[in-house]
């Protein structure tokens, strides 16, 4: 039940993106008045609908993104003469330009805003240093999040067993180097139960490699240690403001490596070690709703279920956002570079006397457009299908 409720939330935040996405299209467009006819999220058979004004609000059946219909976004449309003024292609470059950006600033604003909440509301993971260490090994995740007391009869926790002492300071766990508590949770969830791993910790100016044998909480993924105690931070305002901006940089950064990684990731996305491979770097929306669903399934206390639910939200978003100022048709990104080229264009024109060109003949990009919207559309039911029959699990 719970890995549902981390689906339905994942969709909903989905759902919000979207809107705001083509929010910003709308409102920008209409700041410039141009004509907007329609605005709906969603494709397919229309489920509700209601004219206010000119524009038609409304509701379609298939939830997989959302659309706004502005009056001559190309040459080819065919438009009213009395609409012909208020259409987009009609507005000066620098207005079409900025009606084509506010998707994606929606996406990043939208991103920045709850990591800047998460950390002065929520707080963020602190240093690497343990704040206790479970005495027992919790029955299930309802103890595990309540904190409940140990029985007679329970296992000490792993790091009760190995000697891992509060105040120590996390160095690496299995080789891997970790630096905070988001590093440490990866890394611990990731190790396989029962089988013994290195703990090095820095205790006292001292480092020691301490030998923990993973347990398993029931009804929680992953393994555990006990040292799940973790510390949030409260930032003030003027440290959130940093601590949003550093971390959407880094955010952006591995979304570019990701997306990179794709044609080689292809190879693995239906290997069984997957995780283990750069398959498990890429997935689809289907992947983050399946990581959501797993967030929430695996407890952990409300603050890390929460935090993490954002970090999955606000990855996509500015993944979405990047990805859609990409210069190829049918993306902003390309529908930009065409109003871009067409400036310039018009610039050497004038310096040469000649006539501005007008606009771009967009006949002539149809085929382009229409082989990288194939292009894409292929990629993702590739993704698609690799995780519905080759799910990544994040705590395994």
């Amino acid at each position: 039940m719970s890995f549902v409720l981390g689906v339905v939330i994942f969709v909903l935040a989905l759902l919000i993106s979207v809107m705001l996405h083509e929010a910003g299209h709308f409102l920008t467009a209409k700041k410039f008045h141009m004509k907007v006819t329609q605005f709906f999220v969603g494709f397919g058979q229309t489920l509700w609908s209601r004219m206010r004004g000119e524009t038609e609000y409304g509701v379609k059946a298939l939830p997989f993104g959302g659309f706004v219909k502005i009056t001559g976004m190309t040459a080819l449309e065919e438009v009213d003469p009395a609409d012909e003024a208020r259409s987009f292609r009609r507005k000066p470059g620098w207005q079409r330009s900025i009606v084509l950006l506010a998707g994606s600033f929606m996406h990043f604003a939208l991103a920045f805003v709850l990591l800047f909440l998460v950390a002065v509301a929520i707080g963020v993971p602190g240093t690497n240093s343990i704040g206790a260490v479970t005495k027992c090994l919790p029955r299930s995740v309802k103890a595990l999040d309540t904190g409940a007391a140990c029985g007679r009869s329970q296992p000490a926790s792993p790091a009760e067993r190995a000697g891992v002492q509060p105040g120590d300071k996390v160095v690496s766990i299995a080789g891997h180097p970790v630096a905070n508590w988001t590093q440490i949770g990866n890394v611990i969830k990731a190790q396989t139960v029962g089988q013994p791993i290195p703990v090095v910790v820095d205790r006292g100016g001292r480092d020691l490699t301490l030998t923990v044998t993973p347990g398993a909480v029931p009804g929680r993924h992953g393994a555990y240690l006990g040292i799940e105690d973790m510390t949030f931070l409260r930032l003030n305002p003027i440290s959130g403001i940093a601590y949003a901006g550093s971390t959407f940089g880094q955010v952006l950064v591995l979304s570019g490596d990701a997306a990179a990684k794709l044609p080689s990731a292809l190879p693995d996305l239906f290997r069984k070690d997957r995780s283990k491979t750069a398959g498990g770097d890429v997935s689809s929306v289907i992947g983050a709703a399946n990581d959501a669903g797993q967030v929430v399934e695996a407890g952990g206390g409300w603050r890390y279920t929460v935090s993490a639910l954002l970090l999955i939200v606000i990855s996509l978003n500015i993944f979405v956002g990047a990805f859609n100022l990409l210069p190829l048709l049918p993306l902003d990104g390309g529908h930009l570079a065409v109003v871009i080229y067409e400036r310039i264009r018009a610039w050497l024109a004038r310096l040469r006397g000649r006539p501005d060109p007008g606009l771009v003949d967009m006949q002539k990009l149809i085929p382009v457009s229409v082989g990288v919207f194939a292009l894409l559309v292929g990629l993702g039911l590739i993704l698609i299908a690799a995780d519905i029959f080759n799910p990544v699990h994040l705590t395994q």
